[in-house]
């Protein structure tokens, strides 16, 4: 604020108290009288010096207005409308994932990168604004564009740039995920002693497949063109790395060619690969013990060999615990079948501790899951239909007349097949367990393979809370890009998670930072009014007091800088 000295058409000097400032949308310095002090020539008589006077009266003004002890005032016209210029209501949520994205150095590496390019934009910039966007509101790039007015931001670069930055960041993407690696292991200390691993897939809007989008076995049932994804993810629940697979590729032959990128490029030592049963083959425990890994699998019961199935099912050698839940293990020699250097299967002697356990809460679960298939495949014989997946295995085609029961080859009856629900019915709440460990305590070992849900957990983030499918980009750079930009939103996520102390979802964090919001009220201040327990919380992690109810642009402003020391 300052004194401000009109000359009047009748010669006379009038002096007011104003305050400066911009206009939002046009930038424009905007000037509004705060206090009206009258003509000079009168104060005079008042004040020995009135001019002096109100320059330090305008000051004192400033500073309680500084210290936020003055009291506001704001002017409103009844008919006033609302000016479509400019967005009046802006997120500042958002700068609690962008106190963990410059914690992570993000921007420094692509601002270091970007040194070698004849571009006029900012890579960073860009990346900033699509991380953001795909944890609050995610959409495609063109929307996230679009969007990027609805935050407390000031970029400057057209559409265009974002589809140019989608190339670079697939350019640099195995050099930033071992940057992210390494600042999340210096900040937050990263225990890798067990990785845990686990793959799925994403489905695109197009019907033809290309070299990387290719149709496979949807997990999400169905008919587009697909990519795999393998994901890593460290014992605290953090994502490591992951890679892109073309669309037919049987989930366990991803696993080596991530855990080579891992040895390789992040310079391990020895860690347990901790995976289900899509990744118990030969080939990948043959890989485990060859490069001195460590692993845990799954493994499935009701399709083992008759002497894993009687060692199951046997009450002997079971240590009994509260509610029913039992486990016993044994170590065994069995053979593994891998490819050798000629290209033949061979069988492979090794040693190996199965673990077996269970739990009644499992029993139960598998008896509700079954009752409801055992129920479908009813409605569909009756029905007359063609049997369908998940329910068809309970159902039995016999060739035979319906009315004289004699058989032929021309009609097919179909019923329930008892003799496999009752054979099912034996292993229910039974589960196994391989591992190379053959010294580990048994529960440490089923506490460590539980881990596992972790990393099915972020796979349904990344399909539920960001969106990540369906993809809308297409050439395989962009595509790569994408995920990209999904893999650091989700580790941000988990990030806010771990400091948060895991009291909220994720999607309770995403809506409590979406819905911290400030409106433009007048001479560039904004209104909040949203504050509760969780953004309180929120606002711990990142430093920031999201308590205030009105705050200036340029406090605001104050506050993103501060995300990013």
């Amino acid at each position: 604020m300052f004194l401000k000295k009109d000359k009047r058409p009748n010669g006379r000097i009038y002096l007011s108290i104003v305050q400066g400032y911009r206009e939002p949308g046009t930038g424009k310095v905007k000037q509004k009288a705060v206090k009206s002090l009258g003509y000079l020539d009168e104060l005079k008589k008042e004040f020995e010096d009135p001019i002096a006077h109100f320059k330090e009266v305008a000051k004192q003004m400033t500073k309680e207005a500084k210290e936020a002890v003055r009291p506001l005032t704001f002017n409103f016209l009844a008919d006033e409308t609302i000016d479509t210029s400019f967005t009046l209501r802006k997120n500042l949520g958002f700068s609690v994932l962008s106190f963990f994205y410059h914690q992570l150095k993000i921007d420094g590496f692509l601002i270091n990168r970007q040194r070698n390019l004849d571009i006029d934009y900012s890579l960073n910039n860009i990346f900033q604004m699509l991380v953001y966007l795909r944890v609050l509101y995610p959409c495609s790039k063109k929307q996230s564009f679009e969007k990027m007015d609805d935050f407390f931001l000031n970029f400057d670069f057209e559409l265009a740039d974002v589809y140019r930055a989608l190339d670079y960041f697939n350019f640099y993407k195995d050099d930033l995920l071992l940057h992210i690696h390494e600042m999340v292991r210096m900040v937050y200390g990263r225990d890798m002693s067990n990785v845990y691993y686990d793959v799925t897939n994403y489905y695109f809007e197009i019907n033809e497949s290309d070299s990387l989008r290719k149709k496979g076995v949807s997990k999400e049932h169905r008919p587009n063109p697909i990519v795999q994804m393998g994901l890593l993810m460290d014992n605290s629940g953090l994502p490591i790395t992951y890679r892109l697979f073309e669309g037919n590729t049987n989930d366990c032959e991803t696993l080596m060619p991530v855990l080579d990128d891992l040895k390789d490029d992040f310079g391990l030592k020895r860690i347990i690969v901790v995976a289900d049963k899509g990744m118990n083959t030969g080939e990948n425990i043959a890989y485990n013990i060859l490069h001195k890994n460590g692993y845990i699998y799954s493994q499935t019961v009701r399709g083992a060999n008759a002497d894993l199935k009687n060692f199951v099912l046997s009450d002997e050698g079971y240590v009994q615990f509260g509610d029913g839940f039992k486990i016993k293990s044994r170590i065994v020699p069995t053979y593994i079948w891998v490819t050798n250097v000629s290209g033949k299967r061979v069988k492979v002697p090794i040693e190996q501790k199965q673990v077996v356990f269970y739990s009644p809460d499992y029993a139960k679960k598998a008896r509700y899951e079954r009752a409801k298939a055992v129920e479908k495949a009813k409605k569909l014989i009756r029905s007359s239909r063609l049997p369908a997946k998940g329910s068809f295995k309970y159902i039995m085609s016999t060739p035979c007349d319906r009315e004289t029961g004699e058989l032929y080859e021309c009609v097919d009856f179909y019923s329930i097949d008892e003799k496999k629900i009752e054979e099912e019915k034996k292993f229910d709440g039974f589960y196994a367990i391989v591992t190379s460990e053959l010294d580990m305590p048994d529960r440490e070992i089923i506490d460590i393979y539980r881990g596992l849900w972790r990393i099915e957990e972020s796979f349904k983030i990344t399909k539920s809370e960001l969106k990540t499918r369906p993809v809308y980009v297409s050439t395989k750079e962009h595509i790569e890009a994408h995920f990209l930009i999904c893999f650091v939103s989700l580790l941000l996520l988990r990030l806010l998670e771990i400091k948060t102390e895991y009291k909220y979802s994720t999607k309770t964090l995403i809506n409590e930072m979406k819905n911290i919001t400030g409106t433009y009220v007048d001479e560039n201040y904004y209104m909040f009014d949203y504050f509760n327990e969780i953004v309180e919380d929120l606002g711990k992690v990142a430093g920031i007091d999201f308590s205030k109810r009105f705050m200036t642009l340029g406090e605001i402003k104050k506050i993103i800088a501060q995300t990013k020391k």
